[in-house]
């Protein structure tokens, strides 16, 4: 199970939730400085993604009164502090979970995924990114990511299972 499953999941199982998606976020970045001098190759280097992604958080946290799921992956130790510590400023609960595979049933899920079926060419695009990827998420989980959130392994777990799961946490803190 993924991010985006479980935030659907959560969202669905969470009264007055909300989901923010920080890509869409780095998509309008993208493509607004395209071509521009300071264009970065990832859209969470962006001192702006930042900073427009914890604004909607607690815009939608003050706006709604329930949760808001936030779907991401941040690897960069430095842009997880600068996104949690204002959302932790705000004196809501802040839960950072971090959905873990082992290695080999990561790369076996990246395989089998198709982000956008009927375009092979663009999901093929996002399966080598994503493996590409998996040596710098194990690197962080192993430095940082771990310590700091609450680990789910998925390895084993049903997307049911991963739900119970974190729900049960959210419950329970």
């Amino acid at each position: 199970m993924g991010k985006s499953t479980l935030a659907a999941d959560l969202h669905r199982a969470l009264k007055g939730s909300a989901v923010a998606d920080p890509e869409r976020v780095g998509d309008l970045l993208r493509s607004t400085l395209s071509g521009h001098e300071l264009a970065q190759r990832d859209y969470q280097d962006y001192p702006p993604w930042r900073q427009v992604t914890t604004t909607l958080v607690t815009s939608l946290a003050a706006y709604t009164g329930g949760p808001v799921i936030v779907p991401m992956t941040v690897l960069d130790p430095h842009h997880a502090t600068d996104l949690l510590t204002p959302l932790r400023q705000t004196g809501r609960p802040v839960h950072h979970l971090v959905l873990h595979a082992a290695p080999d049933v990561l790369e076996q899920r990246i395989t089998a995924s198709h982000e956008f079926p009927g375009d092979p060419v663009r999901s093929a695009a996002v399966r080598a990114y994503r493996h590409r990827r998996a040596a710098d998420y194990q690197k962080a989980a192993d430095s940082w990511m771990h310590a700091q959130g609450h680990v789910i392994d998925t390895s084993t777990l049903t997307p049911g299972q991963t739900l119970q799961t974190a729900l049960a946490h959210l419950h329970t803190t």
